[in-house]
């Protein structure tokens, strides 16, 4: 079997290559020649097909369904090539040390009143250094050991540079604040910010979407994460007292950063309100379980994830791509950046603009110069 990492130069050009998935990848893989433009063309009109610019591969989700489609469409023009497996992510044991040193920096952390998830977050990333550094004294560590540290984790679990700066941080903190150690001595080499955009739908997907639900609560979610431009966290931490229809916004309370906030409330949105709340009479929470208190994250990701594979939308998109959408369909109807802001709840308007790179560029909303020169220069003739 060949390598599913090998460069495309080496693939065949005139067959298509589908990568044989993992037991629980999410998405069947192909590479489709350029030259073969009728088979793309086809590939694109199949549910669920998106494009990888960086892979230069083609994907479409993983089904058995999805795979007797394949072998149906591309018959006789294709051949199947296993896929890499994935890194094994070494096993640790912790020893007392280490763990005394978790429970030191969880007091830390609590008493400096950080959020769950990012304690979550450090610990986890510091235990697997704890286990690399012991028996040494970690108060002790250098920061040459810890780059070289960081650096056999990108060579050889192949780390995400958005991981790396979070074992960096977990690492920082645990030196500047659980140890007291200097800041400068600890300032970690850092991997350049990737500059990647954030997953938008179009409004008539956005549309089918929240629409999709027959559930009146799984609907009436949809509808509240895209109309309010809500994150994950906010909605699940809605209570029915936070929707004030009389002043016409909705109230969230300790969003990230622990900062209060405003959002927009839609008439459409509160007519749906109504309707669940006759139905289903939440008592504290705005969306409750079956037995009753929060609703889980999990159910949310299940009601998105049916409704993308039922109505064909991108099938990369997550819920947080419907509170993307809000920002950018907002910004396409040329609301004021500093609304949005406030609306999304950002710190910094630097923030905000990143929706601007995402705007639909066609003839529709920009004008070429070509076409103002034209028109100007059949003008001044007339």
């Amino acid at each position: 079997m060949m390598n599913s990492q090998r460069s495309n130069n080496s693939l065949p050009q005139d067959i298509i290559t589908i990568i044989k998935p993992l037991p629980k990848a999410g998405r069947i893989k192909l590479y489709i020649p350029y030259a073969m433009q009728a088979e793309r063309e086809a590939f694109k009109k199949l549910n669920g097909s998106y494009y990888h610019p960086t892979q230069k591969r083609w994907s479409i989700i993983n089904t058995p369904e999805n795979k007797v489609l394949l072998k149906k469409t591309f018959a006789g023009k294709y051949q199947v090539q296993a896929a890499l497996e994935a890194p094994i992510k070494n096993k640790y044991v912790l020893s007392t040390k280490a763990q005394d040193a978790l429970l030191a920096n969880l007091k830390t952390l609590t008493l400096k009143g950080m959020s769950k998830h990012t304690i979550d977050a450090y610990q986890s990333c510091l235990a697997p250094f704890f286990a690399h550094c012991d028996p040494k004294d970690f108060a002790e560590i250098s920061k040459t050991e810890i780059e070289d540290y960081i650096f056999k984790l990108i060579k050889t679990q192949r780390i995400s540079e958005q991981k790396q700066n979070q074992i960096i941080n977990a690492i920082k903190s645990y030196y500047e604040h659980t140890l007291g150690k200097d800041r400068m001595k600890y300032n970690i080499n850092r991997p350049k910010k990737s500059q990647t955009l954030p997953n938008v739908l179009s409004e008539e997907e956005v549309l089918r979407l929240i629409n999709q639900p027959t559930n009146l609560k799984h609907k009436t979610i949809l509808y509240t994460i895209y109309s309010a431009g809500l994150r994950m966290s906010e909605l699940l931490h809605l209570r029915t007292e936070d929707v004030r229809s009389d002043d016409g916004y909705i109230n969230i309370k300790g969003a990230k950063g622990k900062k209060d906030r405003q959002t927009v409330l839609s008439p459409a949105l509160l007519e749906l309100l109504r309707s669940y709340y006759r139905a289903y009479k939440p008592s504290y929470w705005l969306f409750e379980g079956q037995q009753g208190g929060q609703y889980s994250a999990k159910s949310v990701q299940n009601i998105f994830r049916k409704a993308v594979q039922e109505t064909g939308c991108n099938a990369w998109a997550t819920p947080h791509t419907l509170r993307h959408s809000f920002a950018t369909h907002l910004m396409q109807a040329g609301t004021n950046l500093r609304y949005i802001q406030k609306a999304l709840g950002h710190t910094s308007s630097k923030t905000t603009e990143i929706y601007t790179h995402v705007l639909s560029i066609n003839n529709k909303s920009v004008k070429s110069p070509l076409d103002i020169l034209i028109k100007k220069h059949k003008f001044e003739k007339e």
